[in-house]
């Protein structure tokens, strides 16, 4: 009996010198390590953050706002995100959240909106919003100035600003006199008919591009069903024809099922800018084949993984799918 009190004691001996010593190790950790991130940017280390979710959030509020003050911002993009590993180190370890910051977005490109002001297609004046381009054509309507069928607009999409106009400025620089008619012309007058489907036309990356269809939009782009939606649904009568957004090469051009697209046509319109069309009926353009804005290439479908005759819509730049309603729709 005695032995078994004796060896008891050592045990409870023993078990509240291992919680000691365990306690102290703890403490020694705590006082001298603390639980930090290390961040790397396509596989290379850039820093030590100590706030991750703060980081992050600024990184987030640039994709909004860019890196400028500027009113005419329309997005700033960042090819790859940083990555964060948690991990212990010595407190007097160093964190770099502001100069990590930097770095991301030393590699983003911020995007500027603004409107080009069109004389034979030809960009003369630039504003700074819609409403100003607006105003300025109106204007030059009302004025009935002897060019306004040659005048449009272009919305654009470009990493540097224009030096812009104002509305009377662009009014007194455009605007045309008529001519005094002296002799009316007998001869006459023929019209050709194009596939101009919108007045709307944007640059991306110096790309024009316009709506390849006209019709209602049954899906957005963004998040859907649990997977992300990747383009736009432009819900139309089969059959209706599909024309080029804009002016490249046709780099696909495949009937079947081809992952859900269906029967699908891919331009590559050159500066990183491609656009794809999917569920098509039947196709009009061939693999290899160079082809204009506004170009038939193929008609509305319900083919491959589809629900009701539509076109799906994407604009990739650098192949990310971006969303086509900040463009065209």
């Amino acid at each position: 009996m005695k032995k078994l009190l004796i060896a008891f004691r050592t045990s409870i001996k023993t078990l509240v010198l291992i919680t000691l010593a365990t306690f102290l190790i703890l403490t020694a950790v705590v006082l001298i390590y603390k639980p930090i991130y290390k961040v790397t940017l396509d596989g290379e280390f850039i820093g030590y953050c100590q706030n991750k979710t703060e980081l992050q959030s600024k990184i987030n509020d640039y994709l909004k706002t860019g890196n400028s003050n500027s009113e005419n911002i329309a997005f700033a993009q960042i090819d790859n995100m940083p990555k964060y590993e948690i991990c212990l180190l010595k407190k007097d370890i160093v964190t770099t959240d502001e100069e990590i910051y930097n770095t991301v977005i030393s590699t983003g490109k911020t995007y500027y909106r603004y409107y080009a002001i069109l004389l034979d297609n030809e960009e003369k004046m630039y504003v700074s919003t819609l409403e100003e381009a607006e105003n300025a054509i109106e204007e030059l309507k009302s004025k009935n100035s002897n060019n306004i069928n040659k005048i449009s607009m272009l919305e654009k999409y470009e990493i540097e600003l224009r030096d812009f106009s104002t509305t009377e400025q662009v009014v007194s620089s455009l605007y045309e006199k008529k001519p005094v008619v002296v002799q009316q012309s007998s001869s006459p007058v023929s019209y050709s008919k194009s596939a101009n489907l919108s007045s709307t036309v944007v640059s991306l990356n110096g790309v024009n591009l316009s709506r390849p269809v006209s019709g209602r939009i049954s899906s957005r782009y963004g998040r859907r069903w649990g997977t992300t939606h990747k383009g736009l649904d432009i819900a139309a009568p089969k059959g209706t024809p599909i024309y080029a957004a804009g002016s490249g090469k046709i780099t696909t051009s495949s009937y079947g099922w081809n992952g859900g697209y269906g029967n699908y046509v891919v331009i590559d319109h050159g500066s990183g800018v491609t656009t794809a069309y999917g569920h098509c009926s039947s196709l009009v353009a061939k693999y290899g084949q160079k082809v204009n804005k506004g170009d038939l290439i193929a008609y509305v479908g319900n083919t491959g993984d589809s629900q009701g005759n539509h076109l799906h819509f994407e604009i990739r730049v650098n192949g990310i799918a971006q969303n086509p309603q900040n463009y065209l729709y």
